[in-house]
């Protein structure tokens, strides 16, 4: 489960560097293709560790 939970802290870990980090993203009030995606592979990682934690998992 380990590394459920490692894909999931760089999925978002990528996702807040690049919202920090981009340009287009950071003078934009909507974010760029790239944050977009990087936001997807973010919630499915997400996911995937929701279903890993099984039902007795708190949901946030």
């Amino acid at each position: 489960m380990s590394s459920v939970n490692d894909a999931l802290e760089n999925a978002r870990f990528t996702y807040e560097h690049h919202m920090n980090t981009c340009r287009q993203c950071h003078a934009d009030a909507t974010p760029c293709a790239v944050a977009k995606h990087l936001l997807r592979l973010y919630n499915l990682a997400r996911r995937d560790a929701m279903r890993a934690a099984g039902p007795e998992a708190p949901t946030v």
